[in-house]
């Protein structure tokens, strides 16, 4: 019997997913577990893999389409099954001949995607079957809004398939070619036409994004409270310890403040309709920056790792989140979060509480100025930081004991 995939539902909070590539072609025979197509949701990208051998029968979209969880996303046809018959009786069926099985040969994955995005109704979309290049839905979009002219790009993909890579590479080293030879600078438009305006769509992580700190302003009573600390001890100690190990301040940081949390566990809490639930996990979030957003893994028993430890989780968990392999689990149970924009030049700014947490803190960059020390003006090492908290759950008194007891731990250790 047939077997029909739908969208699967990754966590409480999704809703849809984008449907990022495409693995198997219509008409290929498929094994258990073998990866099958690849989802984008509002925090990572996950593989889906095949839930049973057979042949697949036909996607029910293209590459770069938002789908909802549930709705079906491709059908398997089991052994015996006649997958042409099966492609053309589904829903989908009646515009499935460009990705289906009845194909006269199956391209590779990829290119079915292409294929499968064309009969989604856009015409620019088709793959060889329609007299044209091999593009993904990706790379055609952003040819369009970078005015790349795809006849002059080099498809690296497999069957020469053009990638999102190839359109970038082509942008930054001679994309502007039809340009060029039209007498016109790159970007300029064409004489007599309308400068078009570029638009970027709000999908994916970006969307997640807007909701949720739209969600955490609306829903939560937030405050910031900021304060300059006399970091110097810390500074000394990293140059101290950074030579049996390598390690950043926000390694530093998290340190502390996983042990701070455990002298101020209603700062380590969630708030429900009747209670102030305190958790018994210090899981740390750390705000990573990447291209396309924001995305924040987490640091798990922070308070029960060494700083050591500490510094090889975060640094597995960056690696992984800007090369996109980050799992569910990576950025799921957080319980506090820390953001740092100190390498940008910021000394101070509001961070917004994430989802569910009580506390967020926010780290500037480290600047060495003349203060007052011991009753003496002296050059000193001075950190920014900016608490924002949940006004329901602690007030402004406890919050700033927790601040003090951060900064002294990032100094001093916990003693």
């Amino acid at each position: 019997m047939s077997i029909e995939l739908t969208m699967p539902k990754f966590g409480l909070t999704m809703h849809e997913g984008t449907l990022q590539r495409f693995f198997k072609a219509p008409g290929e025979a498929v094994a258990a577990g073998e990866p099958l197509y690849e989802v984008e949701t509002e925090k990572v990208l996950y593989v889906v893999e095949a839930p049973a051998s057979g042949t697949l029968a036909a996607w029910f979209h293209g590459e770069g389409t938002i789908v909802e969880c549930g709705r079906a996303v491709a059908i398997i046809a089991e052994a015996g099954e006649d997958a042409v018959a099966l492609a053309a009786g589904t829903p989908a069926g009646a515009g499935a001949a460009a990705r289906s099985a009845a194909a006269p040969s199956a391209p590779s994955a990829p290119a079915a995607g292409a294929a499968a995005a064309g009969a989604d109704g856009d015409g620019a979309h088709g793959a060889a079957s329609a007299g044209r290049r091999a593009v993904s839905p990706v790379a055609r979009k952003l040819a369009a809004q970078l005015r790349v002219d795809l006849d002059r790009v080099n498809g690296t993909g497999p069957g020469g398939r053009v990638t999102r890579e190839d359109v970038e590479r082509a942008a930054k080293g001679g994309g502007a070619q039809a340009a060029a030879a039209a007498g016109r600078p790159t970007g300029a438009p064409a004489s007599g036409a309308k400068p078009q305006l570029r638009t970027v769509p709000m999908r994916g992580m970006r969307r997640t994004i807007a909701a949720r700190m739209q969600q955490s302003l609306r829903e939560t009573a937030q405050l910031t409270i900021t304060t300059e600390a006399d970091v110097t001890a810390a500074t000394e100690l990293r140059a101290r310890l950074t030579r049996e190990f390598d390690f950043t301040y926000t390694d530093l940081l998290i340190h502390a403040v996983a042990r701070a949390l455990l002298r101020h566990p209603r700062m380590n809490s969630r708030l429900s309709e009747e209670a102030i639930l305190l958790l018994n996990e210090v899981n740390i979030g750390i705000a990573v920056a990447l291209e396309e957003g924001l995305i924040v893994p987490v640091v798990a028993g922070a308070d029960r790792k060494s700083l050591r430890e500490i510094a090889g989780a975060t640094k597995d968990l960056g690696e992984r989140a800007r090369a996109g392999q980050l799992k569910l689990e990576d950025v799921s149970g957080g319980t506090f979060s820390i953001t740092n924009l100190g390498n940008f030049g910021v000394d101070a700014f509001t961070p917004i509480l994430n989802a569910g947490e009580t506390g967020i803190l926010g780290v500037g960059r480290i600047v060495e100025k003349p203060v007052v020390h011991r009753g003496e003006i002296a050059r000193r090492s001075m950190l920014t930081l900016s608490l924002t908290f949940d006004h329901r759950v602690i007030d402004g008194a406890p919050a700033a004991n927790f601040l003090q007891t951060v900064i002294d731990i990032f100094n001093y250790g916990d003693r």
